[in-house]
């Protein structure tokens, strides 16, 4: 923000009250006062406090106030001369005054702002256009969205790590979507891969786990060509997560494209689902089939449906491969040697899957 707001609100309050009045940023630099020879000052002991709570705090003979909300680490605050409570409640007026002009400013000239209004659908199309030339943006930049879901909730600590990974401000944009997920805007080349975003992914869960020891999910949306697409790509990341934890809960990167089939059977009605299954499997069920049947179903489809090579992964004979398939085809009506009936199996197998995960969720 303008620091030349800030100043110009401190010398209208000081004429107001006659009070020192200034404005601190988050290293507790001086950056506008009233009092023109303070500017520069720093005040560390004050940002300390003001980090540490939503209150007031008092420092030498002032009364600071943070501009930020809860929860939030400072980014700037307002002090005002004095210690007693009329200090307190004008302190808390020059709050409330600077915050409003730093909203306004914020909607009007702040690119981040801008950027998650258009990752919430809070802009019109005709309006992104219209305002990013404002702002300078190249509008036929690609872009990316990384959502990152923290195991536990978020902190400032996690902010701060990741804002360090991202430097350039006027490129890449970070910020909380809700108390797990933080989303990054990150510009890329117009012929970026999958490998080359999956490769950044990576830096940032290995960063995340040396520098937080915590555990992290990522969803990689696909790159978009304009800033109206953004809102699509932060969704897409979404699904990513949502469909990961279904069907690949090993994995800790998942990206969009590479979602295969699971993205569909996400996206289909319950209920259709659950009469796929009970068509597929209407000669017996798959909860019958013993676990030791399970792990032989995964190995062939992981072997391409080759019995031989299966077998030699299970270290059984031939043989007994083929009675267990016998023994599926009897329970289930599916021959899994047979390529149609393979992929009908497959399917059933992940809307299965996909079923137990809506009902656990609803428990």
């Amino acid at each position: 923000m303008s620091r030349r707001l800030f100043q110009n609100m401190a010398l209208q309050m000081h004429e107001a009250t006659g009070k020192t009045v200034g404005v601190i940023d988050g290293d507790g630099t001086v950056i506008a006062c009233s009092e023109l020879r303070r500017i520069g000052e720093v005040y560390e002991m004050a940002v300390d406090e003001l980090n540490n709570t939503s209150e007031p705090t008092v420092y030498r003979s002032f009364t600071f106030k943070s501009l930020a909300m809860r929860g939030v680490r400072l980014e700037y605050a307002a002090f005002v001369e004095g210690t007693d409570a009329e200090a307190l409640a004008m302190c808390s007026m020059v709050v409330v005054a600077l915050n409003g002009v730093k909203q306004y400013y914020d909607e009007k000239y702040d690119k981040a702002t801008f950027i998650k209004n258009i990752l919430l659908d809070n802009v019109l199309p005709g309006d992104i256009y219209i305002k990013s030339k404002e702002l300078h943006f190249g509008g036929d930049t690609p872009r990316v969205v990384f959502l990152i879901r923290m195991k536990d909730k978020l902190d400032i600590a996690t902010n701060d790590v990741i804002a360090g990974l991202f430097p350039d401000r006027q490129k890449d944009f970070i910020m909380t979507v809700n108390e797990s997920d933080v989303a990054i805007v990150k510009e890329v080349k117009a012929n970026c891969d999958v490998k080359e975003l999956r490769k950044i992914a990576k830096g940032i869960e290995d960063t995340i786990n040396a520098e937080l020891l915590v555990k992290c999910v990522i969803g990689i949306g696909t790159v978009v060509p304009q800033l109206k697409d953004l809102s699509r790509s932060l969704k897409e990341a979404q699904v990513a997560i949502e469909v990961g934890r279904v069907f690949d809960a090993d994995k800790t990167i998942i990206n969009y494209e590479n979602l295969g089939i699971g993205r569909l059977i996400y996206q289909l009605p319950t209920t259709l689902c659950r009469m796929f299954l009970g068509e597929v499997f209407k000669k017996g069920s798959v909860d019958s089939l013993g676990q030791e049947t399970m792990m032989t179903i995964q190995k062939f489809f992981e072997n391409n449906l080759n019995v031989s090579e299966t077998s030699r992964k299970l270290f059984v004979h031939r043989n007994t491969l083929v009675y267990r398939l016998e023994k599926i085809k009897k329970i289930t009506g599916l021959d899994l040697r047979e390529f149609d009936h393979a992929i009908i199996f497959k399917v059933a197998l992940m809307v299965k899957k996909y079923l137990e995960s809506r009902d656990n969720d609803e428990i």
